[in-house]
């Protein structure tokens, strides 16, 4: 039986670029009164806005008997789901949330992906000095649009953050307060913000489930923990919010555990790489960049290889597909010519090219499976 297409996600919809813009009209920002009326927030003076990174839908709710805050909260009506773009990864849902864009108009495409004008591939998260991330996202963000508003606009991350590229290109706007590595520090950092002006944004990042996640796996007990103690820290935050704040919470993308043996290795596959100049993309949703015409040949030899496993694109199939959304012409040749996505609990490694602790990661991330697409969305007035 021939598997049904993967969904592609409902960009103006239900996805992490329809919130911001949602955020704004709640706000009160006339720049945003044509926002999605898919996503409507309780309109109010202050906004925190909180982004947990990796903490997918279907993992928070496995783990309800940890949340009690989240599940309180979910019980209350203050809920919703929302998905995350394609692919699944990090950059390419900071940029649906920064612009509102799908990433076919942010045109961060990837974990890593072709810069056409060098021939080289980015990566999206540890960037490059080479590439000006403002020209490779020109669009203006929606924390300037908000700003430009005249609100009062905080992005609380960690101090690396401040001028990086991605937070650059997808994310620059307002002031920047960095903090240490703390939870408690950051929120006490949110807080500070939020009291610091009457018409206010604060958006408030937190990274370390992803990375417990992809060092130790999602049904690890350290990464239970660390979802614990996310949950003390947002009831924190919101009882010392100021009355009349709204508090925003979601997540960037959700997380399997793929195990050693089911990660294909490029260096043991010689054949998978004929035709194919740079492999970009994650584990779970690989790019290639193929030689002159050579995109068919390879895209038919990576479905020969993977069957039912994966689902295996050209880039043309992927546009039509939806998956990328509306695509700007000088975005198109950063996306792969073939695209391999996984379906079952896959990745795809090279041990040759990638970092031995990169190889050794047990958390994943990228395809278009429910638990890596969809994101929890808490709307909580305090």
């Amino acid at each position: 039986m021939v598997p049904a297409p993967l969904p592609a996600p409902a960009y103006g919809r239900d996805t992490l670029a329809d919130l911001l813009p949602a955020v704004g009209r709640a706000l009160g920002v006339a720049d945003f009164a044509d926002a999605s009326p898919h996503v409507v927030l309780p309109a109010a003076q202050r906004v925190c806005f909180v982004l947990v990174d990796g903490m997918g839908e279907l993992l928070l709710a496995a783990r309800s008997g940890h949340t009690g805050t989240m599940r309180r909260w979910r019980s209350d009506g203050l809920h919703r789901v929302l998905t995350a773009g394609f692919p699944t990864t990090t950059a390419t849902s900071m940029g649906l949330l920064g612009t509102g864009l799908p990433p076919g108009g942010h045109g961060l495409v990837g974990y890593e992906v072709l810069d056409p004008d060098r021939d080289r591939l980015l990566n999206e998260l540890q960037w490059d000095t080479a590439v000006d991330p403002r020209r490779w996202q020109p669009h203006t963000t929606l924390f300037q649009r908000v700003a430009a508003a005249g609100v009062d606009v905080v992005r609380v991350a960690p101090p690396h953050f401040d001028g990086s590229g991605l937070t650059e290109a997808a994310l620059r706007g307002g002031r920047f307060v960095g903090t240490p590595e703390r939870l408690e520090a950051r929120v006490d950092a949110a807080v500070d913000a939020v009291r610091s002006a009457p018409h206010q944004l604060t958006y408030l990042y937190w990274g370390r489930l992803d990375h417990t996640g992809h060092g130790a796996g999602v049904d690890s007990g350290e990464w239970t923990a660390e979802l614990e103690r996310v949950d003390e820290a947002l009831a924190t935050l919101a009882r010392r919010l100021p009355r009349g704040t709204l508090l925003v919470v979601t997540a960037d993308h959700g997380m399997v555990d793929v195990p050693a043996a089911q990660r294909l290795d490029l260096a043991r596959e010689p054949d998978l790489l004929a035709g194919v100049r740079h492999v970009g993309g994650e584990p779970r949703t690989v790019q290639l960049y193929t030689g002159p015409g050579a995109a068919r040949a390879v895209a038919e030899t990576w479905r020969q290889r993977f069957g039912a496993s994966a689902e295996v694109l050209l880039r043309a199939e992927a546009v039509a597909a939806g998956w990328f959304g509306p695509v700007e012409d000088r975005v198109s040749g950063r996306i792969g010519d073939v695209l391999a996505v996984m379906r079952d609990d896959l990745a795809v490694v090279n041990s040759r090219t990638m970092r031995p602790e990169t190889l050794r990661l047990v958390g994943q991330h990228g395809a278009l499976s429910d638990a890596e697409r969809l994101v929890p969305l808490f709307t909580v007035p305090c």
